[in-house]
């Protein structure tokens, strides 16, 4: 069964694409899920804009459309002040998700020691390895949790022999029966953040593929709405959902209708607390209150080694009022539009991000494995990289 990982989500299912040598466009995640609209980025300044605009999303997205902006002005301005303020420019667009610096410090390790004229050729290089190695990280963790949602539905399989009886799971048709493994998410952890498979939704992708049936709640995630690009994702691939209200997860699991919850994440620390969308720990809270398990799907270059926690250590981003003040939709007549829904002079605090404490997270997801969600857990897996 491995080696099909590699395999099953292959482009055109990516959020970036380079169509010719140095022609990159990317899907303007902005007009999701209403519109497919591609666009050209030329120049550093429209990858800056890009992340910070929400164009792109998702923290390894965010790393390798960086590395791309920084290979895209080396094409222009190779110099030593230009490779240094490209940097810094890139670094200041989104402050919470660390992959987008660890790619920056890797691209600035490559390019600093070579002259300016070698630069150009090799940021373009060292940007489509970042890019490659994260599809590569994303069957990895597609894998890995794989076999943690097989070993679930197993699980409950074994409760309900009366009505799994010849039902066993194999690689080859999926089960007869009427059980399925119901899976709550929160924001978007899919295709649309990576290259190509995602994280979170990269276990539900793989799921899907070999035969295990899944139903997926899929968190409205106020106030960017991220779980419709989620809703968009599992629409094209297939897979059974429905959305719910961010404060609706509670009573779900609370009733016993979650199986398993699986997040994402944009910073994770050395002990293992996560830091992922903003209302990502009241789900951690009603999951460990109910007994649901609650596991973090990350690539590598997610966790921080510099904090030793994270709650109140990572840096939460602070957004725009507007995102909370109104809202865009499609009107009867097919227009798209955005229309206020608070009373003028209203005040907003708009945390982007919280942080859950790894005490409230079953286990991490990723491309190595699965491990406990704490610093010898970790360093079991990635002790190399501390």
């Amino acid at each position: 069964m491995t080696q099909h990982f590699t395999h099953f989500l292959t482009p055109p299912w990516s959020p970036l694409m380079e169509i010719s040598p140095k022609q990159l466009q990317i899907l303007d995640q902005t007009r999701l899920p209403f519109e497919e609209i591609w666009l050209p980025l030329e120049t550093c300044d429209e990858a800056a804009h890009a992340i910070i605009s929400m164009q792109v999303r998702g923290a390894p997205l965010l790393s390798i459309v960086a590395a791309f902006g920084v290979a895209l002005h080396m094409d222009v301005d190779s110099s030593d002040e230009s490779l240094k303020d490209t940097l810094y420019i890139l670094k200041e667009t989104r402050p919470t998700a660390v992959n987008l610096r660890w790619a920056l410090n890797r691209m600035q390790d490559v390019l600093a020691p070579l002259t300016p004229e070698q630069r150009a050729d090799a940021a373009w290089a060292e940007a489509r390895k970042i890019a490659a190695e994260d599809i590569q990280t994303g069957a990895a963790i597609a894998q890995h949790g794989f076999e943690l949602v097989k070993t679930l539905y197993e699980q409950k399989l074994s409760c309900h022999p009366e009505r799994s009886e010849g039902s066993k799971l194999d690689s080859s048709a999926a089960p007869q029966n009427d059980i399925t493994l119901n899976i709550l998410t929160h924001c978007n952890a899919g295709w649309l953040g990576t290259m190509a498979w995602g994280t979170a939704l990269a276990v539900m992708y793989a799921a899907k593929h070999f035969g295990i049936p899944i139903h997926v709640y899929v968190d409205e995630t106020r106030p960017r709405f991220q779980g419709a690009l989620t809703a968009w994702e599992l629409q094209k691939a297939g897979i059974p959902y429905q959305v719910i209200t961010d404060s609706a997860g509670g009573h779900l699991l609370q009733a016993g209708d979650i199986d398993v919850v699986i997040v994402g994440a944009d910073r994770v620390a050395k002990n293992g607390d996560a830091a992922n969308k903003i209302g990502t720990y009241i789900k951690a809270l009603a999951a460990f209150d109910n007994n649901v398990p609650f596991f973090v799907a990350l690539p590598s270059t997610t966790f921080d080694f510099t904090l030793e926690k994270g709650v109140r250590n990572i840096p939460i981003e602070e957004r725009s009022s507007t995102e909370v003040l109104a809202i865009t939709g499609r009107t009867k007549a097919g227009s798209i539009e955005t229309v206020n829904i608070y009373p003028e002079g209203t005040q907003v605090s708009n945390p982007g991000f919280d942080v859950t404490p790894a005490r409230l997270i079953s286990g991490l997801i990723t491309e190595r494995g699965m491990c406990a969600a704490s610093e010898a857990g970790i360093s079991g897996l990635f002790g190399d990289l501390l």
